[in-house]
């Protein structure tokens, strides 16, 4: 009898199987290959974003303050000075997640352009991981130690609930943990509550704890880890009008100012709020009664 060929078959199998059982990121992973990436879970993998969805940082209007903070932070990091963790928080739909895009497309372009030398020839990559992942956090971080280039990790819309521990690690990964956060990685996240938790989660705390004060500083002190709090507030009338006019005048809609106005105010009364994400929402509506594209 000829065993050789079986032999061979299960070697291969073998083979296979032990392939499927190694790390899937074993292998250097290509950042040169673009200048974003959302993380995978499951399996693991960085996978490229082609073209970010993102609006120029001029067009964010009502948040040059927040904007100046960010910029500046963002910037100290890309050049390898010491930087924070930032948590973007406040009201809905007032561009906490867009300028984190903006932000990174800005201080891209800026260490792209210098001669300086102070980046090295390194990029800065915006890396996405989303709330269901951030379990995962410690073996992206992992994978991005060894980088040569510097990221922004992000996770936009960042919340626990009361069931919710996954905080717990992400306490550690940020500050806390025999590593630390990798040096050339920062922590960008974006939350419409100022520390993450609902409050009527922070006030059963302290209503059913044996020490309530212990119980409520172990909830927030994961905001704690974030060394930069930027906080959004609802606009006013003028900036609202403001952020219409601003996208109107950029993709030349060419609508007279008055009619504009009284029909953005009018779309502001129908949402029962004024924002950038309701400004947006408006500008799209009307380029679409005109037959126009929104193209930067």
């Amino acid at each position: 009898m000829n065993f050789e060929e079986p032999t061979s078959g299960l070697l291969s199998r073998i083979a296979a199987a032990l392939e499927r059982l190694a790390p899937q990121l074993a292998a250097r992973v290509d950042f040169d290959a673009g200048s974003a990436f959302v993380w995978q879970a499951e399996p693991e993998a960085f996978l490229v974003v082609e073209s970010v969805n993102r609006i120029p940082l001029s067009l964010l209007k009502g948040i040059d303050r927040m904007s100046d903070i960010l910029l500046e932070n963002t910037e100290r990091f890309a050049r390898g000075l010491p930087a924070n963790n930032a948590l973007l928080w406040g009201a809905r739909g007032m561009g906490k997640s867009s300028l984190v895009k903006a932000a990174h497309a800005e201080i891209e372009d800026r260490i792209s352009g210098d001669d300086s030398g102070t980046n090295s020839g390194n990029s800065l990559k915006l890396i996405e991981i989303h709330r269901e992942d951030i379990s995962s956090l410690p073996q992206c971080l992992q994978k991005l130690r060894s980088s040569d280039h510097r990221f922004i990790v992000f996770c936009d819309d960042l919340s626990f609930d009361a069931d919710d521990t996954t905080y717990k690690s992400l306490k550690a990964v940020l500050e806390g943990g025999i590593e630390g956060r990798p040096r050339n990685v920062i922590f960008y996240a974006t939350s419409n509550r100022r520390h993450l938790m609902p409050r009527d989660m922070l006030e059963n705390e302290r209503s059913t704890a044996i020490n309530p004060s212990e119980a409520v500083e172990e909830k927030v002190s994961l905001s704690d880890r974030f060394g930069l709090w930027i906080g959004f507030h609802k606009c006013s009338q003028s900036e609202f009008l403001d952020m219409v006019h601003a996208y109107a005048n950029h993709f030349k809609l060419g609508i007279d100012k008055e009619e504009l106005q009284r029909d953005a105010l009018e779309w502001a009364v129908t949402r029962g709020s004024r924002s950038g994400r309701v400004a947006w929402q408006f500008i799209q509506d009307a380029a679409g009664r005109l037959g126009r594209h929104l193209n930067n």
